[in-house]
């Protein structure tokens, strides 16, 4: 197990540093002089070069690279250009969000997902297959941003239950666990749990099916186990492909809300890219990218180790 995890961190390692290295180079493939997002179009030239000396732009590329770098390891991801505020503290309020936001829709989408693609699996060919592989497909087809906005024309503007923006009442841009903060966060973790729901129901109805259809199922009734003594074997069995695909769908939640976020204006790290781009923002832009992909590449890590758990296959490997 140590060594299958040290194997795991050497490959992590080198993705990190890929990762850090696309999100430098982002920045320098922007149209223009990065400079000239800072300071103001009419300012003058000698303006002009001395913030190109301040943040370091008449340094080559490798030495500008290496620099950020070390300054993001322990942590600081610069200043937004914006706010003035360090970029760390803006992506850490934004994170914990959008965290809380992914949560959400993953307890929703995962569990949904996980009782409706094992029923499909279990009745396959029946009426109750057919309805949640449509539901499945329906779930993964419809966009985001279009979920999301019918979701407000129904539920907000004519019904008026539920609030269409914001993590909260009065401009709150800090979500609590308190009634009148849930309420904001219903129609967003609606939206944003649809396509996973639809993935993670898709791959638990294959692989059930797959499972039941193998030869060892048919001995196992064939010796009078019982059907739930059978589906706890199916269940041991799949849980390694779900859970390894709901760790993907857990990284897209965090990294793919920017449209759901910007519906609704939920104050998470899709909502700050957009505005980070609108702006052109690049410190701030670039840090988020950096968090999120991070994060992603981390995650994925971790579900590698808990299959690792569930599966002894990949242990021995």
């Amino acid at each position: 197990m140590l060594n299958y995890i040290l194997r795991r961190v050497a490959y992590v390692l080198p993705i990190a540093l890929g990762v850090s290295i696309v999100c430098f180079a982002l920045v320098h493939l922007v149209p223009g002089e990065i400079v000239d997002a800072i300071v103001p179009a009419d300012a003058p030239p000698e303006v002009v070069e001395q913030m190109t000396r301040d943040y370091g732009f008449d340094q080559p590329l490798p030495v500008q690279y290496a620099l950020w770098l070390f300054k993001a390891v322990q942590g600081d991801l610069g200043v937004s250009l914006v706010s003035g505020r360090p970029v760390a503290a803006e992506i850490a309020k934004a994170f914990a969000n959008t965290f809380v936001l992914a949560v959400a829709a993953a307890l929703l989408g995962f569990t949904l997902g996980m009782v409706l693609g094992g029923i499909a699996g279990y009745v396959q060919g029946t009426i109750w297959d057919r309805l949640v592989t449509g539901l499945a497909v329906t779930g993964v087809s419809l966009p985001h941003y279009w979920l999301g906005i019918v979701l407000v024309i129904v539920f907000s503007a004519q019904l008026n239950w539920l609030p269409a923006i914001g993590a909260g009442p009065a401009g709150s841009t800090e979500w609590r666990l308190d009634w009148a903060h849930l309420r904001h966060m219903i129609l967003p973790a609606v939206t944003l749990a649809a396509i996973p729901l639809g993935i993670i129901a898709r791959t638990t109805r294959a692989v059930v099916a797959e499972i039941l259809n193998q030869e060892y199922v048919e001995t196992l009734r064939a010796k009078g186990l019982g059907e739930g003594r059978i589906l706890v074997h199916v269940i041991k069995n799949a849980a390694p492909t779900v859970l390894a695909v709901m760790g993907l769908q857990f990284g897209y939640l965090l990294g793919g809300s920017i449209l759901v976020e910007t519906v609704f204006s939920w104050p998470g790290t899709g909502f700050l890219m957009n505005t980070a781009i609108l702006q052109r923002d690049l410190p701030l832009l670039q840090g988020t990218i950096l968090v999120l992909a991070l994060f992603f590449v981390t995650l994925n890590f971790a579900v590698d180790i808990l299959q690792t758990l569930l599966d002894p296959r990949i242990r021995r490997g």
